[in-house]
């Protein structure tokens, strides 16, 4: 599974929308759609927030088990 693909399967599942997880990471709106439709790697930093704000490890935000 892809980055992107595993960050809306995880969001989707708190039942949060783009707006939401944004805000809640401190990452722009524009990026993370454009994380999750491939368009855009994430720089570390923006890793640590979408992780913290999904309550999650970094590794099972990229897919690692």
């Amino acid at each position: 599974m892809e980055f992107g693909e595993n960050l809306r399967r995880l969001r989707e599942s708190q039942g949060l929308s783009i707006r939401t997880l944004a805000g809640k990471a401190e990452v722009g709106y524009v990026s993370i759609f454009r994380i999750e439709a491939g368009q855009q790697d994430p720089t570390l930093s923006m890793l640590r927030r979408i992780a913290k704000a999904l309550d999650v490890t970094v590794s099972e935000l990229i897919g690692e088990k």
